[in-house]
């Protein structure tokens, strides 16, 4: 009987520690690819939210499009397959629910990241966060790294409004980069990246407008002569998640994988700043790299300010362009 005994508090024991160090594994995803700072700041990610857990929960990174483009990855948190997406926050206005931070890419709305990033972690954007969060399905737990802003190559040298006049442009297929170019007289063309060298090469399109880090690693600067630091687009890398499986966890492990995510994307930040200073330098000692006050950036903002203005209250909540603009 004391056998017995023993053994059942052993079992019991057993059974106790085993729940004690119970673990829960989430899959996150992104696009990038393994030598881009948004994968190592993915990395730090899972090793400190493994360290700040005391390894209750842990996280596996799948870079490179692994598990399928942005918007299947999202559709892949709503349906509970995926637990995480690191990605843009432009990137939100890509499913059903998600439009109003279709404002998180208009043209120089952001002076730098700093200011983009206090604008998301305003209280004026709670709201927006709670009702896209209620529409779409995705938690949004930091918006935290900042990534290359868009500038423009071309085929001759843009200084102002008028030398976008019948510029045939390959753009993004979003809506607010159409807009722009359309206004400032540009001809904006849909072509595949992976065509966008020979597009560029054979005079299909004369311009494009990713930035200066895609201008190198794509090797655009062999058939662009010229690049415009026009920073017009900004974008920050942020922590998605299924709300049920976020709701789960314990407050201190939720608080702890929010540090962890505030941490990662200070590294991010600051692997960006790096790769952007040696994609700079780079091009300078190739082709022609045009700034202020030579590129008259005030003319161009000037040129697409009301662009969107149609857009308050009917996309996001009226005012909040202004208040943007207001910190």
């Amino acid at each position: 009987m004391i056998r017995i005994r023993t053994l059942v508090t052993l079992l019991v024991a057993i059974a106790i520690g085993g729940m004690a160090v119970a673990q829960t594994t989430w899959r996150l995803g992104h696009i990038r690819d393994t030598n881009h700072p948004t994968h190592a700041g993915a990395l730090r990610f899972a090793e400190l939210v493994a360290l700040k857990t005391d390894g209750r929960v842990r996280i596996e990174v799948f870079p490179d499009s692994q598990l399928g483009g942005i918007q299947d990855m999202f559709v892949q948190i709503q349906t509970g397959d995926l637990a995480m997406v690191y990605g843009g926050i432009n990137t939100l206005a890509f499913i059903g629910g998600g439009e109003a931070f279709e404002i998180t890419a208009i043209p120089f709305l952001y002076r730098d990241y700093e200011h983009m990033r206090a604008a998301m972690l305003a209280d004026f954007f709670e709201p927006i966060f709670a009702e896209a969060e209620r529409a779409t399905g995705v938690h949004v737990i930091n918006v935290a790294g900042d990534t290359a802003p868009r500038g423009l190559s071309a085929a001759k040298a843009i200084r102002g409004p008028a030398d976008f006049t019948g510029l045939k442009i390959r753009t993004a297929a979003s809506e607010v980069v159409l807009r722009a170019m359309q206004t400032l007289g540009a001809l904006p063309q849909q072509v595949p990246f992976a065509d966008l060298y020979v597009a560029l090469r054979t005079g299909v399109v004369e311009a494009q407008e990713n930035g200066a880090i895609t201008v190198v690693n794509a090797s655009l600067y062999e058939v662009q002569p010229f690049y415009m630091v026009t920073d017009y687009i900004r974008d920050i890398e942020t922590f998605y998640v299924n709300p049920g499986m976020w709701a789960r966890l314990s407050e201190a492990d939720r608080q702890a994988i929010t540090e962890a995510s505030e941490e990662a994307g200070a590294l991010v930040t600051e692997l960006t700043a790096q790769q952007l200073a040696e994609a700079y330098a780079f091009l300078e000692a190739r082709i022609t790299v045009i700034r202020e006050p030579e590129l008259d950036l005030p003319a161009i903002r000037g040129a697409l300010e009301a662009t969107f203005l149609d857009w308050d209250g009917v996309k996001w909540p009226k005012g909040t362009l202004e208040a943007i603009r207001g910190l």
